[in-house]
């Protein structure tokens, strides 16, 4: 699957930002399992119309929607379920493994020196726990920026995260319209746009297709990404 909007033809990307969930690392499948849980024990199912709220956001400002969607308000306090959904999750993000195209994608960007940074809304104590299997790959990225940083006051769909992110490259010549966002939830696709950034999005399949219009490109893996598209040394076909 590759949608392209008119605004994607023929950029010329210069830097890459990442979000990490759901799009680097494959841990939105530790969230959900943890949230069904939690609601199971209330009588209550999760669906993904309450995950897409969710996805992107910082983790008090998910746990609120969580709360009020789920009809918790006065039974379970938005901090309550932080704690209780930590606990849980600490046991399993460190078996997180990467998405597929990931790899392939971060080591062909930074061959061709094309700085990249990750800008998640995960703590950094979390981002610690993910990347735990995968430090050697992230390495690569030029740094990594994360929800609790002290810069970052609004949390996505602000641009806050990845303007926060684009400054560090202390480039003095960089444009926002040249940095690349790539994103797998609706909030983050609408911080880059607010950012002045162009944005892949690369959806969980269950997510409404309707909450994916606005990415500049819709993809269905990093692997279907199409370097040339974007101004961006492509993978010679040997490879």
């Amino acid at each position: 699957m590759v949608v392209a909007s008119d605004s994607a033809a023929t950029r010329q990307v210069k830097h890459v930002l990442f979000d990490m969930d759901g799009l680097l690392l494959d841990t939105e499948k530790f969230y959900t399992i943890v949230q069904e849980k939690i609601l199971a024990e209330y009588g209550k199912a999760f669906d993904w119309s309450l995950k897409a709220k969710m996805m992107g956001k910082k983790a008090l400002e998910a746990g609120q929607i969580f709360i009020q969607d789920s009809g918790l308000t006065g039974i379970l306090t938005a901090e309550e379920f932080i704690k209780r959904r930590e606990t849980m999750l600490h046991a399993m993000f460190p078996e997180s493994d990467l998405m597929p195209g990931a790899e392939r994608l971060i080591r062909h960007l930074h061959a061709n020196n094309i700085p990249m940074a990750i800008a998640t809304s995960s703590h950094r104590r979390h981002f610690e726990l993910k990347s735990t299997k995968h430090g050697s790959l992230l390495s690569l990225m030029h740094h990594v920026v994360t929800g609790d940083d002290p810069a970052v006051i609004h949390g996505k769909p602000a641009p806050d995260i990845f303007l926060v992110a684009a400054n560090r490259f202390e480039d003095p010549d960089l444009k926002v319209g040249n940095v690349l966002v790539f994103e797998d939830a609706p909030s983050g696709v609408a911080a880059a746009h607010a950012a002045g950034m162009p944005v892949v999005m690369v959806p969980d399949p269950n997510l409404d297709k309707a909450l994916c219009q606005e990415a500049d490109q819709v993809l269905g893996s990093l692997d279907e990404f199409d370097y040339a598209q974007w101004g961006l040394p492509s993978i010679p076909s040997e490879q």
